[in-house]
C-alpha cells in the first residue's frame, strides 16, 4: 500500500478523498499515517468524486478517490464523465479482493475492467508489487485525463510503513500543444477583417493573462463567459446580449478559446455552416458536431508560438448593436424586477466581492452570462460543463471554497436536490462565509415553455418534492427566502463563519413577460 500511496505522491497527488468500505480499509490504514498528504472523508461516493473534480479545479493538481466495488464504483462515473470532458486527472482507486472478482455475481462485485469506458482507462494493478511495477502516473497526469486503477488484493498486502523521506512531487507539465498555426494565422492577419467575434470558455487561473493580451490585442468584439472570471474585465468588448446579437447576424469568423461555451449562439453555429470556427483549448474538445479547427494545447504555449497579431476592430458594427441590446435589457430589468433575470442581477451585485464564485445549472450560467453585473471583477469563477446532468454543483463549490474568505454558489433548485449529501462535508472545512444560493423556479427552467400541455408539463415540469428550507434545516445552514431586491441585503449582516442557503423565488409570470418582450 505504502508503493501506491509513493506513486501517486511523486505524480503530485496530495488530496485524497476517501470513501469508506470494507475492500479498501488496508489502504485507508495505510493512508492514515501517511504525513504529506491530505485525506478527505466522505460516505457518498458521487459526492466523493466531484469534491475531488472541485479540488483539481482549485490547485491545479491531481486528486485521488477511493471508492471500494460494485455500486460504490459506479456511483463515481457521474463526476469521471465530466472530469473527462474538463480534461482533469482525476484518479480514481476502486479495490477488489482476487477470491471475488467482478464478473462472479457475487454479492457487492461487480465488473470494473473498462467500467468507465473511454472516461477514464482502467489499470489493474495487484497488490502487493514493487514500485517499478505500478502505472506511471506522471505521464498520464501529464496528459490530464482521468484514469482508473482497478486494485486486486492478494495475501501479503502489508498496511502502514516508514514514510520518512516521502515528498509530493510538483504536479506534471502539460504536453505542448498540437496542431498546426498556419491556418489560424493566415486567418488573423488576411482575413478576420471580414468580421471576427472571439468567445472565451471557461479558463484556468493562468489561461486569463494569455486571454486578457488576445482580447486586448485583436480589438474584436468578446463573447466571455462567467467561467472565463474575465467577463468584467473584458467588458469594453462585451457583446450584451450574444445570442440575441449574433444569430441575426452571424460573424464570418468565430476565434474559441478556453473551454466549450455554454451560450446558445454556440449551439447556434451547428446551423451557421458559413461561419468558420476555430478554437485553442487545453481540452482539445471542438465543442460542436461540424467541422472546425482546433489547436490543442495551454494557452501560454499557443500565444507564444503564433506571435504578434494585428489590431482587427469591430469591423461589422456588433458593439452598436450590442449598446441598442444593453439598454433594452436595462429597461427589460425596471420593468420586471422579480423576474429570473433581475434576481441574477441582484445577487450579481452581492457576489461580485466573493473571492469564490461558483454557477451550477446551464440556467443559471446563462442567466449570468446575460444579465449579471459588470463592474465589479469577479476573477474566480467556476462551473460544471453540464456533461454530468448539472451534477454536483454544491459538492465542487465546497471544494474551490476551502481557501476563501467569502464564497458563493448559484444554482438550480433540481440541481440542489441532486447534490444534497454534499453539505457533510463542511465541517471538515476550515470555517468561511458560504453561501450557495438557489434560482428557485419549481423545477420549470428552461422545459417549461407558455401553453404547454398538461401532461407534457407534468413530464418535463419537476417541481422539488421537498421545501428548501427543510434542506437548510438538515444542513444544519442559515435559512433565507428572497423575493425581491429587498431582501437581498440580509447577505450584508451574514457572520464570517455563516453558512447559508438563499431560496431566491422569481416571479414566474414577470419571468414569462421578461423573455416574451426580449426576444
Amino acid at each position: 500500500m505504502k508503493s501506491l500511496i509513493s506513486c501517486c505522491a511523486t505524480a503530485g497527488v496530495a488530496e485524497w478523498v476517501c470513501c469508506p468500505g470494507e475492500l479498501n480499509t488496508p489502504l485507508l490504514t495505510t493512508l492514515a499515517l501517511c504525513p504529506v498528504v491530505h485525506r478527505w472523508s466522505q460516505s457518498d461516493e458521487r459526492t466523493a468524486a466531484y469534491f475531488a473534480l472541485g479540488r483539481i479545479q482549485a490547485t491545479a493538481r491531481p486528486v485521488a478517490v477511493v471508492a471500494g466495488c460494485g455500486a460504490s464504483a459506479a456511483a463515481l462515473a457521474p463526476a469521471v464523465v465530466e472530469a473527462y470532458y474538463q480534461r482533469r486527472p482525476l484518479i480514481i482507486i476502486t479495490v477488489e479482493d482476487k477470491e471475488n472478482a467482478g464478473g462472479s455475481g457475487a454479492p457487492g462485485h461487480i465488473e470494473t475492467e473498462g467500467l468507465f469506458g473511454i472516461y477514464a482507462p482502467t489499470i489493474e494493478v495487484q497488490l502487493p508489487c514493487s514500485v517499478s511495477d505500478l502505472p506511471d502516473l506522471v505521464a498520464t497526469c501529464s496528459e490530464g485525463f482521468p484514469v482508473h486503477l482497478s486494485l486486486r488484493l492478494t495475501e501479503g498486502v502489508r498496511t502502514g510503513g516508514d514514510f520518512t523521506g516521502l515528498e509530493v512531487a510538483e504536479p506534471p507539465a502539460a504536453p505542448p500543444f498540437r496542431a498546426s498555426l498556419v491556418a489560424l494565422s493566415q486567418m488573423l492577419r488576411f482575413r478576420a477583417i471580414e468580421g471576427l467575434v472571439l468567445m472565451i470558455g471557461g479558463l484556468n487561473a493562468d489561461e486569463q493573462e494569455p486571454a486578457i493580451w488576445l482580447a486586448r490585442t485583436l480589438r474584436v468584439p468578446v463573447v466571455a463567459e462567467a467561467a472565463s472570471g474575465l467577463r468584467e474585465e473584458l467588458a469594453p468588448y462585451l457583446i450584451h446580449g450574444a445570442d440575441l446579437v449574433l444569430p441575426r447576424h452571424a460573424p464570418r469568423y468565430v476565434l474559441r478559446i478556453g473551454d466549450v461555451p455554454t451560450c446558445a449562439f454556440w449551439r447556434a453555429l451547428e446551423e451557421l455552416p458559413n461561419t468558420e470556427v476555430f478554437s485553442i483549448t487545453r481540452t482539445g474538445f471542438s465543442g460542436l458536431c461540424r467541422k472546425s479547427t482546433v489547436i490543442e494545447g495551454e494557452l501560454e504555449q499557443v500565444m507564444k508560438a503564433l506571435g504578434d497579431v494585428p489590431h482587427i476592430g469591430d469591423t461589422e458594427g456588433y458593439m452598436q448593436r450590442s449598446r441598442r441590446c444593453s439598454g433594452r435589457i436595462e429597461e427589460l430589468l425596471m420593468a420586471f424586477p422579480e423576474s429570473e433575470a433581475a434576481m441574477v442581477r441582484y445577487f450579481s451585485n452581492q457576489a461580485g466581492i466573493a473571492d469564490v464564485l461558483c454557477l451550477g445549472s446551464t440556467t443559471t450560467m446563462r442567466l449570468w452570462n446575460n444579465f449579471a453585473q459588470t463592474q465589479v471583477p469577479t476573477h474566480y469563477v467556476r462551473a460544471n460543463s453540464g456533461t454530468g446532468g448539472a451534477d454536483g454543483t454544491v459538492s465542487a463549490f465546497l471544494a474551490n471554497s476551502i481557501d476563501a474568505d467569502y464564497a458563493c454558489c448559484l444554482t438550480g433548485d433540481l440541481a440542489l436536490l441532486r447534490d444534497c449529501a454534499a453539505a457533510s462535508m463542511v465541517p471538515q472545512l476550515p470555517p468561511a462565509r458560504r453561501v450557495v444560493a438557489v434560482l428557485n423556479n419549481e423545477g420549470a427552467g428552461q422545459a417549461y415553455k407558455p401553453g404547454m400541455d398538461d401532461e407534457l408539463q407534468r413530464l418535463l415540469v419537476q417541481p422539488p418534492v421537498y421545501d428548501l428550507k427543510e434542506i437548510a434545516h438538515l444542513w444544519g445552514a442559515e435559512y433565507y427566502a428572497v423575493h425581491c431586491e429587498a431582501d437581498f441585503e440580509v447577505l450584508d449582516s451574514l457572520e464570517p463563519t455563516a453558512f447559508v442557503l438563499l431560496d431566491i423565488m422569481p416571479d414566474a409570470e414577470q419571468t414569462a413577460a421578461f423573455n416574451a418582450r426580449l426576444a
